[in-house]
């Protein structure tokens, strides 16, 4: 099976558990052809098809939770029970049970892209090394959470950047159109701060994998400010689609529930629904947000430590003895492998969409 046969395949799945917005799903088709690095963030399902072959050596690993389609873009911020901002992983649509070596090799393999084309400035020796670094570190002295107040504060800095100022935020959604307040889930307004409060509803395109699924904001001002809360259709992980299961182990969740993490006490899963809020300090980082002058070796290591908070378990010490018997530059290999295997996929979506 081929990209396109296998991008077929699987939004015809997808339209069997939701109700597809076709013009998502043409802006995700167009998104993908930009670039290889924007290709695999928009893939997990060809991912999971691919990894088994090109990675086989890597298949005997531990199993453990996964976030399966972690990439350099998948982590962002939100506030804890106590207000303080946490960075870490963002998004667990994907989240399945995997060889650890999965979540690494896919971190890795988009760095490498990213790096390829101008958005990080480390060969795929550092990108992997500093990965690694953290990642070890993590699992060995039982994982901490990225809380970013006086032990994090350079990434505090990072997180926080120009674009994430309020004004900024704030205009990007006014500029959406108005959608009707009958397609707003239930639980939207239940997630409201008071569910009497008067709300606005947008259909909202972000990301690149989920696109194609329904994503609703209700925007309200609240007792002398914005807020928001965001609902996106639930929908299996595309591992389940690919593996002809029906389930695969774990669930989002389940996964958040198990890692070290402090949580953001806002995101809820329920009735087929993805619920978060939404604010200036709380959602996804990207590449272009992020600061010119940055310190990419600390950034890479703190992503490796919190692939290794979604893995700590019962597992932590089969973990560090199958990495202990891997040759040396084995993640280099694996991301080098998955990265060419991505850009020959892109050149043939590219042509196919041409």
């Amino acid at each position: 099976m081929n990209i396109v046969d296998a991008t077929l395949s699987y939004e015809r799945w997808m339209a069997s558990h939701v109700a597809v917005i076709r013009p998502d799903l043409a802006v995700k088709h167009r998104r993908m052809a930009e670039s290889p690095f924007t290709f695999l963030r928009g893939t997990f399902y060809r991912w999971y098809q691919l990894w088994p072959k090109v990675c086989s050596s890597l298949q005997d690993g531990p199993v453990v939770p996964s976030v399966g389609d972690l990439h350099v873009e998948n982590f962002g911020t939100w506030r804890d029970l106590e207000g303080r901002l946490v960075w870490g992983v963002n998004d667990v649509d994907e989240a399945c049970a995997l060889p650890y070596a999965n979540d690494l090799v896919r971190l890795a393999t988009s760095a490498v892209l990213a790096a390829r084309q101008g958005g990080l400035n480390f060969t795929r020796a550092e990108i992997c090394e500093s990965i690694v670094t953290g990642y070890v570190r993590s699992i060995g002295q039982g994982g901490r959470p990225f809380v970013l107040a006086e032990q994090s504060r350079w990434l505090r800095r990072i997180a926080l950047n120009d674009l994430r100022d309020p004004v900024i935020f704030w205009a990007r959604f006014d500029s959406l159109r108005s959608a009707p307040k009958s397609i707003a889930p239930r639980v939207l307004r239940e997630a409201l701060p008071d569910p009497r409060l008067l709300f606005r509803v947008v259909r909202r395109v972000a990301g690149v994998g989920s696109l194609g699924r329904p994503r609703i904001v209700a925007l309200a001002d609240w007792q002398g400010a914005r807020i928001a809360r965001e609902a996106k259709a639930l929908l299996p992980s595309a591992a389940v689609w690919a593996a002809g299961r029906r389930k695969l182990g774990i669930t989002g969740p389940q996964l958040l529930a198990r890692a070290v993490r402090t949580r953001d006490p806002y995101l809820t899963f329920h009735d087929n629904w993805i619920v978060r809020r939404l604010a200036p300090d709380c959602s996804r980082v990207e590449l272009v947000e992020l600061p010119r002058v940055r310190d990419e070796e600390r950034l890479l290591r703190a992503m490796g430590a919190e692939t290794g908070n979604i893995h700590l378990g019962r597992r932590d010490r089969a973990i560090l003895a199958d990495l202990k018997k891997r040759p040396r530059r084995w993640l280099e290999r694996a991301s080098q492998a998955m990265a060419d295997a991505v850009e020959d996929d892109w050149r043939r979506w590219t042509r196919k969409n041409a």
